[in-house]
């Protein structure tokens, strides 16, 4: 976005980012309700609607001002509660609940790919095109970063879970116990900049409870 203002910057990025988090938290309860946990269903978690998932500090406030200030950008979504005890094979079904947030970021990314390849075409207006190409640049580049960190090896984000659910469960429960300490690994990685666990902050683990996405 090189000659772009701060407002430009902004005003391009706040639609993927929204998009974003929506459909990551949006796709962690729905694929839990097809597994056979109804919570994020019955709070309303499993909705396109922005309102229900973001939360307006971690998601608005706080990217925008990371952008104004240092050029990175973080933030996080409400997450989205999974309740393990009602998933039909709980350990399987969760490693399937935490790839449907990293793989909803990744179809993300891939079409606003194809829309950054749509401000090729003649027929595209002018005034419309550089707007489209740096809104589509903005949505390639958080959702890939958004699926890369949440798919670190590292408890509580989603690729811990993975790992969580796809070790011995003897291992797995020695991995859980490194969840509290986490978040620090995920601060230094980071740079320091960090303020929450990944997009979507402030959920815990445990094996036979709840989990926030």
């Amino acid at each position: 976005m090189e000659g772009f203002t701060l407002v430009q910057k902004m005003a391009a990025i706040v639609l993927p980012l929204i998009f974003a988090v929506t459909l990551h938290e949006a796709a962690h309860g729905w694929v839990a309700d097809k597994l056979g946990d109804s919570t994020a269903r019955r709070l309303g978690r499993i909705t396109l609607n922005p309102i229900r998932h973001i939360d307006w500090f971690g998601t608005i406030l706080l990217p925008m001002l990371m952008m104004a200030f240092t050029g990175f950008l973080f933030g996080w979504a409400k997450p989205v509660p999974v309740n393990m005890a009602h998933l039909r094979n709980p350990r399987r079904d969760m490693v399937w609940v935490a790839l449907a947030g990293p793989g909803a970021n990744l179809l993300m990314a891939i079409l606003w790919s194809l829309a950054l390849l749509a401000t090729e075409m003649p027929a595209m207006p002018e005034w419309m095109t550089m707007p489209l190409a740096a809104t589509a640049v903005a949505g390639v580049f958080i959702n890939l970063m958004l699926m890369a960190l949440n798919l670190l090896p590292i408890l509580p984000l989603d690729g811990g879970r993975v790992l969580a659910g796809i070790l011995p469960q003897a291992i797995a429960r020695l991995y859980a116990r490194i969840e509290p300490f986490g978040f620090f690994y995920h601060c230094r990685f980071a740079g320091g900049g960090c303020v929450g666990p990944g997009n979507h902050a402030g959920y815990l683990w445990r094996h036979q409870s709840i989990a926030r996405y």
